[in-house]
């Protein structure tokens, strides 16, 4: 049954909206670190020059990414408070070297406003989930789902390259991540009902890279939409 009364406290202390809060401040330092770091490597052509010439090290730095996130969310029990946060903060800080590109392609403002429209609409639907007493863990499961279906489908694409399809699956990213924004707000609240007192940290570690995960993908399928072209 879904504990609607946020503010009790568990057995380490910890409330339901102070561990929220704790949660929100990892993921914002994190989008911090990713936007300078985007901000000052698209500034700096020889930096770009030597990511983007090479295919070795753009590949790198993606598997690198991925190796990251993968390590973090199956070994943070094991890991020591310093260690999850210097993890999360160089996989934010890897993000911003590969999403540089985005500012040579989109032009600022159109950036800008889509990064403002992305933050809107995520705190929209983490208030949703926040406060919500209905469990969206079946609604969690289809909106996976979709993200499976999404991860094929732009594989098929990028042989069939059609711009049709790339839409739609846009469109579909777009509301496959507005659910789980949602949805992940809620299960990282309930998170805190289960929590001993040193776990609080890298949980909240573990939560903020769950909700940056949400906030850049919605960012990117967004800026796919509302994206201008230099």
């Amino acid at each position: 049954m879904l504990n609607t009364q946020t503010s009790i406290q568990t057995e380490s202390g910890v409330t339901a909206a102070s561990f929220i809060t704790g949660v929100y401040s990892w993921m914002t330092l994190a989008l911090l670190v990713t936007g300078i770091t985007a901000f000052v490597t698209a500034a700096t052509p020889s930096v770009i020059e030597t990511i983007f010439s090479s295919r070795i090290i753009f590949w790198s730095i993606l598997i690198a990414e991925l190796g990251l996130v993968w390590y973090i969310s199956s070994r943070i029990l094991t890991l020591s408070n310093g260690i999850a946060t210097l993890l999360f903060l160089l996989y934010s800080c890897l993000n911003g070297l590969t999403l540089s590109v985005i500012l040579l392609i989109y032009t600022s403002s159109s950036v800008a406003l889509t990064f403002f429209v992305t933050a809107g609409t995520f705190g929209v639907m983490s208030v949703a989930g926040y406060f919500t007493k209905k469990d969206l863990s079946n609604f969690g499961s289809l909106m996976i789902m979709g993200l499976i279906g999404i991860i094929f489908a732009s594989l098929a694409n990028f042989f069939m390259k059609s711009e049709t399809l790339s839409y739609i699956i846009t469109y579909i990213g777009v509301m496959v991540f507005v659910g789980l924004t949602a949805y992940d707000t809620q299960k990282i609240k309930n998170m805190a009902n289960e929590l001993e007192s040193d776990q609080v940290h890298k949980a909240s570690i573990l939560g903020a890279l769950t909700l940056y995960l949400d906030f850049i993908n919605l960012f990117l399928f967004l800026l796919r939409l509302l994206g201008g072209r230099k």
